[in-house]
């Protein structure tokens, strides 16, 4: 029988067969009925008796092994429960013993937690978790600090109205108990939550060391209450760079990546990323305004989904509301990543931006295209402008060249591969005739030398679109400064704080004299960030204007629309990111003709979805050194051995999540290059009989 699940309204649900193999759905049907059917007593019996041997046991029940919480998904987990080889209790007790191994400081920090750090070898911590949702005297049972407390604002926290991830987990099973069913789609998926995101259980302060009155805002964010409904536990919040950049924040201190924990995770969404790789939780919520909920996804060898901007609410977010924030999931597979998706996705009246997903989110789900495993007639064009080694770094070159591998697995489950080759370009010449006249003031502002004063500006465009060598240095790496934001952070940071409520912290100067920052190397060439100066910049904006800049943003989605739909192309497919994970506090890779250092950002900063799938790993990397007599003062030194995530980013229009999906679960199913990290392995659990 298929896994049968009550929603939150009371209804009966049944999820696609497909996801639950049937062999372990009449290994539950027995257990559950505890009898065996006739037949095969018979047989049993015959066998006895006619042999009388130890190898007649070998047409019995073999003895049931114990669940292993290790790369299990979120099938695995429930069809256990169905079972009742494990509880909703359990699941969340072995993951706790994941936590309790894994989840220590992982660098050296003589002067306390905002003081200078430097990373150890071999360390094998992750310091991804900065709240453990537990209760004082079960937390302090199972022996973590009160930093991880659920609050720092309420020492007793005795509100019954606010169960912790154990109360969570027996309600669950007291449900199953007596009707049989799972309360949701997503019964006992246990889940971190990036810490940008409000929990009326846990504190909220982005990753701050801020003195709210109440660290605990009264609600939750609405995806993070859609998860709740939908039966998963929120057992954690997820370390962060503080305000969502960089790698470290002040409260929780510096992230490290589980495949190499002398290297960075990949950003602000880090610990969520680093979280799911090393199996201390189910998946993760995380969240990006340019590539973090894809960077760190891609660089912990994980899935991760950044939806159209409009897909999923953002309703409940420090500083949310500027129109690139996005949240997404991120799970070990895709298939998991789809399921949630299915949950969170979806109008938000307190979100005007998800007015755009009415009637565009499949009828039929999101779940349904992860069973895909051809892509016959599926036409994927490969953006070279991302791929030309002879534009960027020899740090570029292995990522490009394990992402020219997966053209050719995509190729063998059926599709089309459309490649201008290794130097082409795949939009240039669609956007070079577009953008003169869809981004007419942005480009006449930035091309002075193509329009000298006086001339007719009509007749010059004119002549740009029917000869678009002139704009050739406009391409889909910059399209050109595409017009400021003004005020736009500190509007929405003093609306998120006005919304909360909070007696001490009310509004952004607030936030910035009633916190303490961290205090390090900063600057352009390391990861960490002088959290306390851009907050001051921040605050210092006293107008609100993003017209320029939401215009232009809508030009380019029509403009890469069009050159999409001339080539006939479902999708996009290149690195997620060229270059391997840097060491902790080392210096970054410059940008090079406009690639980032980090992850390929344009376009889904304007509104694409994208999606990153593991594509296989580096066998090499090569830091970046300190050498005065080098341009700009730094070198690339010689190649070090080491073994760091590799990344495919697949792109669609604007709410073609399905196609996405489709493509990542069918390559995933073909290549299956999810590894998990060595160092973080099975550990035994004292807990679970």
């Amino acid at each position: 029988m298929p896994l049968r699940y009550e929603n939150a309204a009371g209804l009966i649900g049944t999820p696609h067969t497909a996801l639950y193999p049937k062999d372990v759905e009449g290994q539950a049907d027995l257990i559950r009925e505890r009898r065996m059917p006739k037949k095969v007593k018979f047989r049993l019996l015959a066998c006895c008796l006619a042999f009388f041997s130890s190898t007649c046991i070998t047409f019995a029940q073999a003895p049931e092994q114990k669940f292993e919480i290790f790369e299990a998904n979120i099938a695995d987990i429930q069809a256990a429960i169905m079972a009742r080889r494990i509880t909703s209790t359990d699941v969340v007790k072995l993951y706790l013993e994941r936590i309790r191994a894994y989840n220590g400081r992982c660098v050296n920090e003589p002067n306390g937690v905002l003081g200078a750090v430097t990373p150890i070898p071999g360390v094998r911590s992750l310091n991804a978790l900065i709240t453990i949702n537990l209760r004082p005297a079960t937390r302090r049972a199972w022996g973590f600090d009160d930093r991880k407390a659920r609050s720092m604002t309420d020492a007793e926290d005795a509100n019954q109205a606010l169960p912790d991830a154990l109360e969570t987990a027996a309600q669950l099973d007291a449900h199953f108990a007596s009707t049989g069913k799972l309360k949701g789609p997503l019964h006992s998926v246990v889940f971190s939550i990036k810490d940008i995101l409000d929990t009326s259980d846990m504190r909220t302060t982005s990753g701050a060391d801020a003195d709210y009155a109440n660290d605990r805002p009264s609600t939750d964010a609405t995806l993070v209450k859609r998860l709740r409904d939908a039966g998963a536990i929120i057992l954690a919040k997820a370390n962060l760079g503080e305000y969502a950049s960089g790698s470290r924040s002040s409260f929780g201190g510096t992230l490290c990546n589980p495949y190499d924990t002398m290297r960075d995770p990949g950003g602000s969404s880090g610990g969520s990323a680093s979280s799911v790789a090393a199996n201390l939780v189910t998946c993760s919520i995380s969240e990006e305004g340019a590539p973090s909920i894809r960077m760190p996804s891609r660089l912990n060898n994980i899935v991760g989904l950044s939806g159209t901007q409009g897909l999923v609410s953002r309703t409940g977010m420090i500083g949310a509301g500027p129109l690139n924030d996005r949240n997404g999931p991120a799970c070990r597979t895709v298939e998991d990543t789809a399921r949630v998706l299915d949950v969170i996705a979806g109008y938000d009246e307190t979100d005007e931006l998800t007015a755009y997903s009415t009637g565009r989110i499949p009828k039929e789900g999101y779940a349904q295209f992860a069973r895909a495993r051809d892509l016959n007639g599926v036409r994927i064009g490969v953006l070279r402008e991302y791929m030309n080694k002879s534009l960027f770094t020899i740090s570029d070159h292995e990522s490009i060249e394990v992402v020219e591998k997966a053209m050719g697995d995509l190729q063998k489950i059926g599709a089309v591969i459309v490649d201008p080759g290794p130097s082409g370009e795949l939009l240039q010449q669609c956007v070079a005739k577009n953008a003169p006249h869809l981004m007419n003031a942005t480009f006449i502002r930035n091309h002075p030398e193509l329009f000298p004063e006086g001339i007719d500006q009509i007749e010059r465009l004119l002549e740009l679109y029917d000869n678009p060598s002139y704009s050739t240095k406009i391409s889909v790496r910059n399209f050109g400064p595409i017009g400021e934001a003004l005020g736009e952070s500190k509007y929405y940071f003093n609306r998120y704080l006005k919304r909360r409520g909070d007696a001490n912290i009310r509004n952004l100067t607030d936030l910035i004299a009633k916190s303490r920052f961290y205090v390090d190397e900063f600057g352009r060439n390391t990861r960490f960030r002088d959290v306390k100066g851009v907050l001051e910049q921040t605050n210092k904006a006293t107008t609100f204007n993003v017209q320029q800049r939401d215009a232009n943003r809508f030009a380019i989605q029509q403009m890469v629309l069009h050159c999409m739909r001339a080539q006939n192309l479902d999708a996009l497919m290149y690195p997620t990111g060229n270059i391997p994970p840097t060491m902790i506090k080392n210096l970054i890779e410059p940008d090079v003709n406009d690639r980032s250092h980090q992850a390929w950002t344009l376009l889904g900063q304007m509104g694409f979805p994208a999606i990153t799938t593991p594509a296989g790993f580096t066998m090499k990397v090569y830091d970046r050194i300190r050498d005065a007599a080098a341009p700009g003062g730094t070198r690339l030194g010689e190649p070090t051995a080491a073994q760091t995530p590799v990344g495919v980013d697949f792109l669609a229009a604007p709410f073609e999540e399905a196609t996405l999906i489709r493509i990542a679960a069918a390559y995933e199913a073909a290549t299956r290059h999810r590894k998990a990290p060595t160092n973080f392995g099975p550990v035994a659990s004292t807990q679970v009989k």
